[in-house]
């Protein structure tokens, strides 16, 4: 089921890189990855962007702004977009340069409802 649901987000965003269902200890739960992304080590990288994650959940929280929802981060040659699912989970969606933004964000909005259940704590 969740690697469909990230096979079928890549194939709508164009510009998709790949995709991975993330735990916030760092560990893929899931992923699919194009060839372009398996060259970049997406899953290395979406391994380290947990802290991040982790540091913007505190962040929001310490502050009362509320629990985090998205997080995206540009980088030269590629753009993450993590959403997530959960306290403990996120997806993340990493995109070349050029890739569609806007259309990255509306689908992992999507899959977040369609995983709330599996997900839910």
């Amino acid at each position: 089921m969740f690697k469909e649901m990230l096979d079928s987000i890549i194939e709508r965003t164009e510009g998709s890189l790949g995709a991975l269902i993330m735990g916030t200890d760092g560990i893929a739960v899931e992923k699919v990855l194009g060839d372009a992304g398996m060259d970049a080590n997406l899953d290395v990288a979406a391994a380290e962007f947990t802290s991040l994650v982790r540091s913007a959940q505190r962040a929001g929280n310490d502050t009362g702004l509320g629990g985090l929802r998205e997080l995206v981060v540009s980088l030269e040659s590629a753009v993450m977009v993590m959403r997530l699912l959960s306290r403990d989970y996120f997806v993340v969606l990493a995109l070349n340069s050029q890739g569609n933004l806007g259309r990255a964000r509306f689908e992992l909005r999507k899959a977040e409802l369609k995983l709330a259940k599996e997900f839910a704590v």
